[in-house]
């Protein structure tokens, strides 16, 4: 057994990467965040803070952004959720309860997919499981095709829009200030390769029926880059499913209102216990 290195900004090799994580605080089941494009791994800065005294938790920065730096690499969802897998393996860790925020949901239902032995519980926090429709992946492509000629400001000045509550756009002004410096930090390339990545992706949709592990997915009342509607369709096509829904946020959910989505994760954790996980299907079909 490895010694385990706790701490923040620790690195560690990767699928020929080095690959930037936070892990604080102890538990027999690590809860592993994935975060979403373009943003890193302090987007969930508020849960490990939250959650640090009762729970081991390891937030990575996801090959490409953050400081797990990578301008070679052609990037894509499959690529990322191997990564985790290795991430898993070089920690020895055999099983986790991953938390995966949009891009990080992607992740973690294509992971969950090739890799379901590997998983305790899935958070799924505003994502879906679909592939883009035609026009989603025209528009990402025209985007990558503005962003080569003239850079990535424009884009990244919507994008930074489109997440946040109108509310929060207002009154939280140095939330979105802050947001928009991570977002401002990546390259050219590597939002071109995120856009690019997203693109391409495939859909998980019809393997929901086989996740029989305790889910719990959130997602803001008013976001906007993934509507609600994407996440009830999970929650109708997970058997056992939890849903919450956030209010007075848009797409970054947990960052506008972190103590309602502390408080879902918190209550959903507590439900796991020690044997929880084997008898899930079984107590919620009950209550059917």
């Amino acid at each position: 057994m490895k010694t385990v290195t706790s701490g923040y900004d620790l690195t560690i090799e990767v699928n020929d990467i080095n690959l930037s994580y936070d892990d604080v605080g102890e538990g027999r089941i690590p809860i592993i965040f994935l975060h979403g494009f373009p943003f890193d791994k302090t987007m969930w800065a508020s849960q490990v803070e939250y959650l640090k005294n009762s729970y081991r938790l390891i937030s990575c920065d996801i090959r490409g952004f953050g400081k797990s730096t990578d301008e070679q690499t052609p990037l894509n969802i499959s690529l990322f959720a191997d990564d985790l897998i290795e991430f898993m393996n070089k920690l020895d860790i055999e099983k986790a309860i991953i938390c995966g925020f949009s891009m990080g949901g992607f992740i973690t239902l294509n992971a969950a997919k090739r890799y379901p032995e590997r998983f305790e519980a899935l958070i799924l926090c505003d994502t879906q499981c679909m592939a883009d429709a035609p026009e989603v992946k025209e528009k990402r492509i025209k985007n990558i095709e503005e962003i080569q000629h003239n850079g990535a400001a424009d884009f990244n000045e919507a994008f930074i829009k489109s997440v946040f509550h109108r509310d929060s756009l207002v009154h939280k002004k140095d939330l979105v200030e802050s947001l928009r410096n991570v977002v401002f930090a990546n390259s050219n390339r590597i939002i071109m390769q995120g856009l690019l990545a997203l693109a391409v992706r495939t859909e998980t949709c019809s393997t929901l029926n086989k996740i029989d592990i305790p889910t719990l997915i959130i997602c803001g009342r008013e976001d906007a880059v993934t509507p609600l509607d994407k996440s009830e369709y999970l929650h109708q096509h997970i058997e056992g499913s939890q849903l919450k829904i956030i209010e007075n946020a848009g797409h970054v959910s947990n960052l506008e209102q972190p103590d309602q989505f502390n408080e879902c994760l918190s209550e959903f954790l507590i439900t796991l216990g020690e044997d929880h996980a084997e008898n899930w299907l079984e107590n919620q079909r009950s209550f059917r």
